[in-house]
């Protein structure tokens, strides 16, 4: 007996893992591929736990917890992002690994999935405390790191200069400097232009394609965003320029509305001024942050949170497009509520794809010594989503099948024929 006789199938309470486990069975059985399939890809390729002892600014020593989970390698490189966050468990990680899996997949972008995460709260240290757990952490897990093996990215609590300080790190132990063992770094140190806000950008292109398939102009539509960070900022700001009108957003201290439509430049000088949304003017405070997730509107994009939309809130969403800019905003039970009242769920493995597209045209750039204009970037990431979206979109109509399993599905295909081709070894 395996740890896949008992963990995929016993009905345990659900977690992003075991989540992440159902969609994948899901998808081998509409396939109809046999069982060693869903073995293979249930489980990770490797796995690396380390502890990182932190000397704190005070001289106390502190001990965290990091983990870098690399999912599988059929198609590529691992790639995946870094995450400081104080809930970061390896189940999660494991999960969020398998993701990276399929939407690199989806995106035909030619990686593996992977996923790190290190059990910290940044916001409770000091920048100088943040570069050492950064440098201490790289230098563990630096073996199964390099252009060829694993490519880490910021994600939750991280951001270009802690790429800086990875790659950094992985190139003084190199001996040389190696720009392609990360991406989302600074411009200045081999960053691609358009980076910062490829997922936000993914996120408006896909929103707009899905309002165009249930016959939403973008002139006159409303949007509500759930969060106001590196997703759900940019996803505003671009949804604004595209004509709809932003009616509500929220962040970790509170939401706003206005009915009119919020002006979104404004917004952002705002909370570059104060640090929340609260209080901008012109706008009304909700009572609840969460009663962003029930407003009247045509699109609702959850860029914050894994969960928010559950089997308790699912029934009082009434947006007729759910875009997801978070990863796993939306349980299976939230999916099927849905669904039955004819709300159209994009997918997270589809919808916030963006940054892995454009992370893959940083890699490359670095490994050609030769960068890209804004321009270039954003009309190539604009042709890998949408046609990513028209071949998801394609493949649900003809199979019966909703957007999410029909993501899942393809993506499951791809990496499973790269997986046989390539064949076992020994």
């Amino acid at each position: 007996m395996t740890e896949l006789d008992t963990l995929p199938t016993t009905p345990l309470a659900t977690t992003p893992l075991a989540d992440a486990r159902d969609a994948l069975r899901a998808a081998v059985d509409h396939l109809g591929y046999e069982n060693s399939v869903y073995e293979m890809l249930a489980v990770a390729r490797r796995e690396l736990t380390v502890s990182i002892p932190l000397r704190r600014d005070d001289g106390s020593v502190e001990i965290l917890i990091g983990h870098r989970v690399q999912h599988n390698f059929s198609r590529g490189p691992g790639k995946g992002g870094l995450r400081y966050d104080p809930a970061v468990t390896l189940d999660e990680v494991r999960a969020l690994a398998m993701l990276m899996t399929w939407k690199c997949a989806l995106l035909d972008v030619p990686y593996g999935g992977a996923k790190g995460g290190i059990r910290i709260d940044p916001r409770n240290y000091s920048k100088a405390e943040l570069e050492r757990v950064t440098r201490r952490y790289t230098s563990e897990i630096s073996p199964l790191l390099g252009p060829e093996i694993d490519i880490p990215a910021p994600d939750v609590g991280t951001d270009e200069q802690t790429m800086a300080w990875m790659m950094d790190t992985y190139s003084v132990n190199r001996g040389h400097t190696v720009l392609g063992v990360v991406t989302g770094k600074p411009v200045s140190l081999g960053g691609s232009l358009g980076r910062a806000s490829a997922t936000s950008r993914g996120v408006a292109h896909i929103a707009l394609a899905a309002m165009s398939s249930r016959g939403i102009a973008p002139h006159g539509a409303s949007a509500a965003i759930q969060g106001f960070g590196k997703v759900g900022r940019g996803a505003a700001r671009f949804l604004a320029e595209a004509g709809l009108r932003v009616t509500a957003v929220s962040d970790q201290y509170g939401a706003i509305e206005c009915g009119a439509g919020l002006n979104v430049a404004a917004l952002e000088v705002h909370v570059d001024r104060t640090g929340s949304v609260v209080g901008f003017a012109g706008s009304t405070a909700l009572a609840d942050k969460d009663d962003l997730l029930f407003s009247e509107v045509d699109v609702l994009v959850p860029a914050a949170l894994e969960g928010v939309i559950n089997a308790e809130t699912a029934s009082r969403v009434h947006a007729e497009i759910v875009v997801e800019g978070a990863n796993g905003p939306t349980t299976p039970e939230a999916d099927a509520i849905l669904a039955e009242r004819g709300c159209l769920v994009v997918p997270d493995i589809l919808a916030n794809a963006g940054g892995v597209v454009v992370s893959y045209f940083e890699w490359v750039q670095a490994n050609q010594a030769y960068w890209w204009s804004a321009d270039e970037v954003e009309q190539r990431l604009a042709e890998r989503m949408t046609a990513a979206w028209w071949r998801v979109a394609e493949h649900a109509t003809y199979r019966q099948l909703s957007l999410r399993d029909s993501a899942t599905s393809l993506a499951v295909q791809t990496v499973a024929a790269s997986h046989r081709m390539r064949g076992l070894y020994p």
